[in-house]
């Protein structure tokens, strides 16, 4: 099959995309810091949108450009992600002219740092990316008519470990998601820092949702939500974005690999898959560093009663749990084969998704059979 000119330059440019960005990603922290620091100097009002403390939101950028990196010749993927996360943009009151200005600050940070690799060629090809991204977020943020976030009233807080807490709050209007997905959560401890969380729970008629937030050591707002949310906290919840989803009609069989609260978007699917008549096989592997961090495992072995399709394997790297395997959740499960007849669903702390993936490709399991999301941790 001849390639048309269209499908040869999308290739030629995701290929100087990834070759450019490898090239300047052991500085990404000093890149960060330079884009942040043009975007504030050509656009003073985007200070604004931001919190005070910028540290993690630099993370994240690096974060969402890998992301992109990554699908940037997956169009269909990568067009559903920019337009969830152009309609999640809308509660920042982001305008068009801020989009120009994240251009103009993302070309002058690689072209200062990839210095004479930037080529012709390179600015060209990030550019047409950017264009696409662009058009893409702000399409979707101006065809978007429901609410830019939603009002939040947390009704229960309990510690289920020393730095893990179950959250429970109903909206005063339902928010609709899919089990699987995340939102993005303000709480009145840290306002303006925004992060992502995953429900546990599938969608319910009385707008009650349920939220499994670890501690994250130098996290400002996971801390503030375990230590220090009450009866009676308004939250604000962005709209629901996420890859993760499982349709009734689906009949292939599934493997799911959570780490920690990862396990949160893979118990929401599981909640959901448990009202349906019928269900293709689950093989959840469920993985902490020690026994007590498996929080969730009474509830998942409990669902195995009800559920015969089911099937739970608590997996710690330090100590021994009865009916669990030992080691990190990467080994353990590819341990037991590349599993290519399931789709695979990875949740976890970036770290644990990155290494899980690596082992699972050289295990030979497909790339496209895999899905995980970029945006779940503080």
């Amino acid at each position: 099959m001849i390639e048309t000119p269209a499908v040869d330059k999308t290739v030629q440019m995701a290929k100087l995309i990834r070759e450019s960005f490898a090239t300047v990603e052991t500085k990404a922290e000093e890149l960060s810091q330079y884009f942040y620091g043009v975007l504030f100097s050509v656009s003073p009002d985007t200070r604004a949108l931001f919190p005070i403390n910028m540290a993690t939101q630099r993370n994240r950028l690096l974060r969402a450009l890998v992301y992109v990196v990554q699908m940037v010749d997956r169009p269909d993927e990568l067009t559903t992600f920019l337009s969830q996360l152009g309609r999640d943009h809308r509660k920042f009151d982001v305008l068009g002219r801020h989009y120009d200005a994240v251009g103009v600050a993302l070309i002058a940070a690689l072209k200062r740092f990839l210095k004479d690799d930037w080529t012709p060629e390179v600015e060209d090809a990030w550019v047409t990316a950017y264009g696409v991204i662009s058009k893409s977020m702000r399409d979707a943020a101006g065809k978007e008519v429901g609410p830019a976030w939603w009002k939040a009233n947390v009704v229960e807080h309990r510690l289920v470990s020393r730095d893990v807490a179950i959250v429970k709050v109903r909206t005063e209007q339902p928010l609709p998601y899919r089990a699987g997905g995340y939102v993005s959560i303000e709480v009145p401890q840290r306002p303006r820092m925004w992060r992502y969380f995953s429900p546990a729970t599938a969608p319910r008629d009385d707008g009650l949702m349920e939220f499994h937030v670890h501690a994250v050591h130098g996290g400002w707002v996971s801390r503030a939500i375990v230590r220090h949310t009450r009866f009676g906290d308004v939250w604000r919840l962005g709209p629901s974005l996420g890859a993760l989803s499982v349709h009734h009609t689906e009949s292939r069989p599934l493997l799911m690999i959570g780490g920690g609260t990862g396990v949160a978007p893979l118990l929401a699917l599981l909640d959901d898959m448990s009202r349906w008549r019928n269900n293709p096989p689950v093989h959840l592997f469920f993985g902490g560093r020690r026994p007590e961090d498996l929080y969730a495992l009474d509830e998942l072995r409990g669902l195995t009663v009800t559920c015969p399709w089911l099937t739970v394997t608590p997996v710690t790297e330090e100590g021994t749990i009865s009916g669990g395997d030992r080691g990190t959740l990467a080994t353990a499960v590819t341990q037991r084969g590349a599993w290519k007849e399931r789709d695979v669903f990875v949740a976890g702390s970036p770290s644990m998704i990155r290494a899980t993936i690596a082992k699972l490709l050289a295990a030979g399991t497909d790339l496209a059979r895999i899905k995980y999301d970029p945006f779940t941790l503080d």
